[in-house]
């Protein structure tokens, strides 16, 4: 909906502002209050509801390209503000390299890059496949039918995450309720996500401290010993990367997983294509991540600097900016038949992970898990489909990500 706002002198204007709560949960449909802007206000002004003040709202893909690579916007200068939001509580950590600038962030990406490179991914398969094949020798022990997410998808990501950073069998469950109490968008659960953020932050305070005073093999170590000559992480960025790095590599696969296993579920020509020809694994996963609305709204803004015109629109210093990859993904100036699930589309990047600075240096990790875990099941229960009607699966409805709470299958 929206209504009309007044300048600072109390006169009527021609902007509007769009109330934008983002809490559309109806399976993995797009958000409808989403594509009303890209179609009637792709740079809009919009409230949330947290948050002070109003943000703009960019959808169409090449103003999001705009937004996350012109200096103009800045993700430092979000540092401190009550800004628009979906949480009550603001999940990013303000030492956190989701807050900085290039050429700041620069120099931390390419410190926490070192983690990430094509030889350390690819030493990490062995360790994910041997997960993966547990996990379904376990889902085939209890026989079909079976819930996907209790076998799969709630244990591979957090499992896999938590042995490459090391982290404790006895602690992962309770890290876990503390990642998803942060997510939720319920007013009710505010003091519960500061008090879970606090506790992550201080529980990876003193593992960083220890695996910096005393390195192993895990992922923790290598960032606490990553140089770029002389240049080390610091004690609060090195506690601040490995919260980011349980929380995304954690959140995003795990809610991933149940949704491209449904999506594909309920798409049975793609599913009989990719089943036909399984070569195409990798671009139908590139496919269903453009596709899937992963999650609500909108993440974390950015602050204009200067005046700046975007889409026939004057974007204030000062102002907040916020994205949607998700809008950016469904563009059909970029995508043609954008809302279609097509295997073999065109090669085209999409924005899932982010975009230029803050692209998710964990991508690669991420696509080998996700990757390998639907290989290992499509080869494993070729016959395998959903065990109840696709309008009885039970959706999410309180947290930032779309995900079903249960995904009972059957092969």
């Amino acid at each position: 909906m929206a209504v009309p706002t007044k300048g600072s002198d109390g006169v009527d204007t021609s902007e509007h502002v769009w109330n934008c709560p983002f809490d559309f949960a109806e399976g993995l449909e797009f958000d409808p209050l989403l594509r009303q802007l890209m179609t009637e206000a792709p740079v809009a002004r919009v409230r949330m509801s947290y948050g002070s003040g109003t943000a703009w709202l960019v959808t169409r893909y090449e103003d999001v390209r705009t937004v996350t690579t012109d200096r103009r916007f800045s993700r430092a200068a979000v540092a401190g503000r009550d800004f628009p939001r979906m949480t009550p509580e603001p999940i990013v950590q303000s030492e956190s390299i989701n807050l900085l600038d290039p050429p700041a962030s620069n120099r931390l990406r390419r410190l926490v890059s070192q983690a990430f490179t094509a030889p350390r991914v690819e030493a990490m398969k062995a360790t994910t496949q041997r997960i993966v094949d547990g996990l379904f020798d376990e889902m085939t022990a209890h026989g079909s039918p079976a819930d996907l997410v209790k076998h799969l998808s709630a244990q591979l990501p957090l499992t896999t995450i938590c042995e490459v950073l090391d982290i404790p069998a006895d602690d992962r469950t309770e890290l876990r309720r503390r990642v998803v109490a942060m997510a939720s968008t319920t007013a009710e659960t505010k003091d519960l996500a500061v008090q879970a953020k606090a506790e992550l932050r201080a529980y990876f305070a003193d593992l960083t401290r220890r695996r910096r005073a005393s390195p192993g093999e895990d992922l923790i170590s290598s960032l606490a010993t990553a140089r770029d000559g002389d240049d080390v992480l610091g004690a609060d960025e090195l506690t601040v990367m490995a919260m980011v790095l349980l929380m995304t590599g954690h959140d995003t696969s795990t809610y991933q997983l149940s949704n491209l296993t449904y999506t594909l579920l309920t798409h049975p020509k793609q599913l009989a294509l990719l089943r036909a020809r399984p070569e195409l694994l990798p671009q139908a996963v590139e496919e269903l991540l453009r596709y899937i609305p992963f999650r609500k709204g909108v993440g974390i803004p950015r602050i204009a600097t200067e005046d700046v015109e975007l889409g026939g629109v004057t974007i204030r210093a000062g102002d907040a900016v916020h994205v949607s990859y998700l809008a950016a993904n469904r563009d059909p100036g970029r995508f043609e038949r954008p809302d279609e699930l097509d295997f073999e589309r065109p090669a085209s990047p999409h924005m899932t992970f982010g975009w230029g600075a803050h692209h998710c240096i964990g991508a690669p990790l991420a696509l080998m898990e996700i990757q390998l875990a639907l290989g290992t099941m499509l080869r494993r229960f070729p016959g395998l489909r959903l065990a109840v009607p696709a309008a009885e699966v039970r959706w999410n409805a309180e947290s930032i990500w779309r995900y079903p709470h249960e995904l009972p299958v059957a092969w």
